[in-house]
């Protein structure tokens, strides 16, 4: 199912044990990780300071662009659960002066998009 939810386009939850090592060398002294998400090559990743979205590109994956969105730029986020016979939800994400959603994420409804949710939250709305 990871696979088929990888090619589907949808987020997985990802162990950040797994990926402490990868984004330590772009990690401030006092930032850490919240959560993670995966979506085939690409990540979502959620610190105590920032949301890094992590795109791989090339054949081998070997080129990685790491892009830091400050919570501070973030003025308005939403997601869209998944219904009695949808399978996926949907988080999206507006950077200010954007008037349309930046960032678009499907996760799937087993997937917990609301511990995505509640990270921006702790971040956006303080």
């Amino acid at each position: 199912m990871g696979l088929l939810n990888g090619i589907m386009g949808h987020a997985s939850e990802v162990s950040i044990e797994k990926i402490r090592k990868e984004f330590h060398p772009i990690l401030l002294e006092d930032e850490q990780i919240e959560k993670a998400f995966k979506l085939i090559r690409d990540m979502l990743v959620f610190t105590n300071k920032r949301l890094i979205m992590v795109y791989k590109q090339g054949i081998t994956g070997s080129k990685i662009d790491y892009q830091s969105i400050p919570y501070g730029s973030i003025k308005m986020f939403s997601k869209e659960s998944a219904g009695m016979m949808d399978f996926d939800a949907e988080l999206k994400i507006w950077l200010t002066g954007e008037s349309t959603p930046t960032i678009k994420q499907e996760f799937r409804k087993g997937d917990n998009i609301n511990e995505a949710y509640r990270v921006l939250s702790k971040y956006v709305l303080k």
